[in-house]
């Protein structure tokens, strides 16, 4: 598969990701964090607004694999 098909299905994967995983986060903070101390709200908010790039990772180097000559 081409490198620029591989980018577009990636993007498209990437953004269906962030949205659903934003959309979980809002519910998680709505239930649970505003009870919450001060310092626990702003830890969760922290990991959760930089763990999301961990399950993307093998997206974005499957993507900028290089083609295969072939």
């Amino acid at each position: 598969m081409p490198r620029s098909q591989r980018k577009l299905i990636g993007s498209i994967g990437m953004i269906i990701f962030v949205v659903v995983y934003a959309l979980v986060v809002m519910v998680v903070a709505q239930g649970r964090i505003q009870e919450a101390p001060k310092l626990a709200q702003t830890a969760f908010f922290l990991v959760a607004g930089l763990i999301w790039i961990v399950p993307l990772l093998p997206l974005i180097r499957w993507m900028e694999r290089a083609d295969r000559d072939g």
